[in-house]
């Protein structure tokens, strides 16, 4: 009888260690303390936080080469035009860690980020650190933080990533219009759809 206890105990502990991994950061939630220095694309490092504006941060899971990050490349552009232009920070992070001897190198970072004309932060993340800690799962993926740190929006841009000229709504722009507005975003958190992130382990725990 105590053998089965343990047994049931051992599986109600793994059952709820995978809930709280499978869906790690939630509209409420702070952001991650994380002081790790990451390292730009453009030669330069910085933290997480360091890429806030004063009215908030946008963090973008992103990548070089997955055929739904490019197709909505001018889709970033246009978002990371109106976070500007609303005194939202926007970071970038390349999480793709089984990929970075390769397409997702430090190298073709830099060559990408050129290409497109990055103005913000696009940063390696090691060891897919900052992914496990968000729960990010696909690339591209936002989360949208406001002045206290808090999250207010995670998801899609829009909703129709598959067809980028054939969008509806952008609903990170109405999440940051409601933000500013002192209202909740509506929805608050939609379907991240895209190419998942490469993770060495694509089963984090912990």
């Amino acid at each position: 009888m105590k053998t089965t206890l343990l047994a049931i105990a051992a599986l109600f502990t793994t059952f709820s260690l995978f809930a709280q991994t499978a869906d790690k950061l939630n509209p409420g939630d702070d952001i991650p303390s994380m002081n790790q220095m990451l390292q730009n694309a453009n030669g330069d490092y910085t933290r997480l936080t360091g890429a806030a504006k004063e009215n908030g941060l946008i963090v973008m899971f992103s990548c070089n080469t997955c055929p739904f990050v490019v197709k909505n490349q001018p889709i970033t552009k246009k978002v990371m035009e109106f976070a500007a232009a609303h005194k939202v920070g926007m970071i970038i992070i390349n999480s793709n860690e089984a990929q970075r001897d390769g397409n997702d190198s430090y190298a073709a970072m830099q060559k990408y980020a050129k290409e497109q004309g990055y103005t913000i932060p696009y940063v390696m993340d090691m060891g897919s650190s900052l992914a496990d800690l968000f729960g990010a799962t696909h690339t591209p993926e936002v989360f949208l933080f406001n002045s206290k740190n808090k999250l207010v929006y995670k998801g899609a841009m829009n909703d129709n990533p598959g067809d980028p000229n054939g969008y509806k709504r952008m609903y990170i722009e109405d999440a940051i219009n409601a933000m500013l507005a002192g209202k909740e975003a509506d929805p608050k958190t939609t379907k991240s759809i895209g190419c998942g992130i490469k993770r060495n382990n694509p089963n984090p725990k912990g």
